[in-house]
């Protein structure tokens, strides 16, 4: 089993910055294993914003968030981080890190392991 908690939400002006930390625990069981942020827009589902590997390679993004938003791992902390930078009120939104052994990394119906959300709420 693996625990996620995610950190870091807020509020900020538009244009503002923020950075999201999810911390992992338990054991999973695999020892690598896709780790990724989503985020739920009311009205509009789940959307899948970035995703990695924990053992290295190419990060995924959606076409949403590129060039602004940033994943990285701290695989020694157990850590996720996404960094939000020219963030836009439009990301205003409950976002949710993931964890899970994955085909196509910015489906969120792979993925088994859940954060509870933390909310980022952007004014302009």
């Amino acid at each position: 089993q693996v625990q996620l908690v995610e950190s870091g939400g807020g509020s900020v002006q538009a244009g503002g910055s923020l950075r999201l930390t999810c911390a992992a625990s338990g054991v999973y069981t695999k020892i690598d294993f896709y780790m990724a942020w989503f985020r739920d827009v009311p009205g509009k589902g789940r959307e899948g914003l970035a995703a990695m590997y924990t053992g290295g390679g190419s990060s995924y993004y959606a076409d949403s968030v590129k060039d602004r938003f940033t994943i990285s791992r701290d695989n020694a902390a157990k850590t996720v981080h996404l960094q939000m930078d020219s963030l836009k009120p439009e990301d205003t939104a409950t976002y949710y890190c993931a964890a899970g052994d994955v085909v196509y990394p910015l489906d969120q119906r792979e993925y088994n392991y859940w954060g509870q959300g933390t909310q980022v709420t952007v004014s302009s």
